[in-house]
């Protein structure tokens, strides 16, 4: 399969920030009416405007994603494949990670092309403006007793959960092995609400927080290891 990653942005004046947005729309249709105002540096500073809102949308973007993995649990296994290997489907993604998404202003849509191969696209968005892209590929999964149509379909699903998973930096291991299965070893719910709380109050860096226990996000720390991430965070408060 080939992989390709694309970004991609519409300018959007952020709604965060309404009367700088509001004093600067000001500026440029006065110097537009101003003869004495080259029309060339009118053009610089509406340019200016526009990457400074796209620089400002990819902050916010970036924001809401690290939030968002560190909340979203690992995803159940529900479903049985070649070999008899257990894996979870694109709706038990979707169950999981839908509510978190939506909370930090995060949404995702498809889109699909077909030549030689299958090719599907997630479009994960904010809603600041900006949107990045994953792109996977492959040829149409004819295994089994599938006709043509069937073939396709069981490719597109593929492709959807998996360009979906790359876009969110989850972990492959949530949808083979490992944590999924072994839900009941991981922390609870509350100790999870604990550790967020806690690394929201020191500032934790919560991605290279959950590099360093090697796991996709904080519901999939072992329980085993809750003791020692607490220690962890209160040390930084100290």
């Amino acid at each position: 399969m080939s992989t390709a990653v694309a970004e991609r942005m519409e300018p959007q004046v952020p709604a965060s920030q309404p009367s700088e947005s509001a004093a600067i729309l000001s500026l440029i249709e006065r110097m537009a009416v101003n003869p004495d105002i080259d029309p060339e540096r009118v053009e610089r500073f509406i340019e200016l405007r526009r990457q400074m809102a796209r620089d400002d949308a990819r902050a916010q973007f970036d924001a809401s994603i690290a939030e968002a993995k560190a909340k979203i649990p690992p995803v159940v296994r529900n479903r049985k494949g070649h070999n008899d290997k257990s894996y979870a489907d694109f709706a038990a993604y979707a169950r999981v990670v839908d509510p978190v998404l939506a909370q930090h202003g995060l949404s995702y849509r498809f889109r699909t092309q077909q030549s030689d191969k299958i090719s599907v696209t997630c479009i994960l968005s904010h809603k600041a403006g900006h949107s990045e892209e994953t792109t996977l590929a492959g040829p149409a999964d004819a295994s089994g007793s599938k006709n043509a149509i069937q073939a396709i379909g069981s490719t597109l699903t593929y492709l959807q959960r998996y360009t979906l998973v790359q876009a969110l930096g989850l972990a492959a291991a949530d949808d083979d092995d490992g944590a999924a299965a072994g839900a009941g070893d991981l922390i609870t719910d509350e100790q999870r609400e604990q550790l967020l709380a806690v690394a929201d109050e020191v500032g934790a860096d919560i991605p290279k927080f959950c590099g360093f226990f090697k796991v996709p996000s904080i519901a999939a720390l072992p329980a085993q290891h809750f003791g020692q991430a607490m220690k962890m965070l209160e040390a930084k408060r100290k």
